[in-house]
């Protein structure tokens, strides 16, 4: 017969390693995936990041953990989608405008005066009929990528080193816009000349004059220090600034049903929270600007800009495709 000691300490070695063994295999199961948008951290793009991580390692007990990337650190927005449908990122949020680059027809969420007001804006992001229009939108006209979420970041306004007070203002001035259809056909139908740029490039060009105006949300305009170089902020008030959060498809069908649960509904907490935060962080970054002396021009006439976009809301989304003529009357429809 053995010795009882040795025997004795063989098993602790032993049940040790089991373990160690085990411990890592659930350190192991704990996998890491990357969430990437083109805006600093302190916008609605990591208010979305934050709710999405919180809430997936939540539901999947620290197995399922995102890894933010800001600030354009994995590229802009463009190819950020082209990554996402390759499948070289897990998820992406990203503007519908610049969306619009892989789905001509999600250029709808960019329709100038489509949304009544912030109610409006928060409501039709939330709704479930929206979010399923703008889901099969997507499914049926690209590949390699799903929407999960949608999100905001407030709506968007002019800003240059003029007062824009009604539309004859911006008569002949070179705007800055995103590649869109509508964005396209909007401003010179205001009178002024498009400029296509990727946004890291709008603070040197409003510096060297390349382009008069750009217009983009209060707190982006603020994070960016875009009122360096554009000391006016006038509230146009003329787009929401809507987002879509992506999935790459090489993800999703790696996915079991149960992890694939945890990711949608931890991506409704995006859909259903965020386009509020997002709306706070544009009242703060309006007391901010103001305190540091940036003017703000609030009294814009939006009728002399309506007068003109309102006969091609219709136009614009039926011209766009079924999908986008599906998307406005929904969002038309949300009370």
């Amino acid at each position: 017969m053995g010795n009882p000691g040795k025997l004795f300490a063989a098993a602790i070695a032993a049940t040790a390693i089991m373990l160690a063994a085990s411990v890592s295999a659930g350190a192991q199961e704990a996998k890491h995936y990357r969430f990437a948008y083109d805006q600093p951290r302190n916008t609605g793009y990591s208010v979305a990041g934050d709710l999405f991580a919180d809430k997936l390692k939540e539901l999947s007990k620290g197995t399922m953990l995102i890894d933010q990337f800001p600030g354009a650190q994995l590229g802009q927005e463009p190819q950020l989608l082209q990554l996402v449908k390759a499948g070289d990122i897990e998820f992406a949020i990203i503007s519908s405008a610049n969306t619009a680059t892989i789905s001509p027809q999600a250029g709808v969420m960019s329709l100038h005066f489509l949304f009544r007001d912030e109610n409006h804006v928060i409501k039709g992001l939330a709704d479930p009929k929206v979010f399923e229009a703008l889901k099969t939108m997507i499914d049926e006209t690209t590949q390699g990528l799903h929407v999960i979420a949608t999100g905001s970041q407030g709506v968007r306004h002019m800003y240059s080193k003029k007062e824009i007070r009604n539309v004859g203002d911006i008569k002949g001035l070179k705007v800055r816009v995103q590649a869109t259809a509508t964005e396209d056909l909007m401003f010179p139908a205001y009178g002024a000349q498009t400029v296509h740029m990727p946004f890291g490039s709008v603070y040197t060009s409003l510096q060297t004059g390349v382009m008069d105006v750009a217009e983009n949300s209060i707190n982006v305009y603020l994070v960016n220090k875009h009122y360096e170089v554009a000391p006016v902020l006038n509230i146009t008030e003329h787009e929401a600034n809507n987002a879509l959060v992506f999935i790459s498809d090489k993800l999703w069908q790696s996915l079991s049903a149960e992890q694939k649960q945890w990711v949608t509904t931890a991506a409704n907490e995006i859909s259903q929270k965020e386009p509020a935060k997002a709306f706070e962080l544009e009242k703060s970054a309006a007391a901010k600007l103001k305190s540091i002396g940036v003017k703000i021009v609030t009294d814009v006439d939006k009728k002399s800009f309506t007068t003109i976009a309102d006969p091609y809301l219709d136009k614009l989304a039926k011209d766009l495709g079924p999908h986008a003529e599906k998307i406005k009357n929904l969002i038309r429809a949300v009370n």
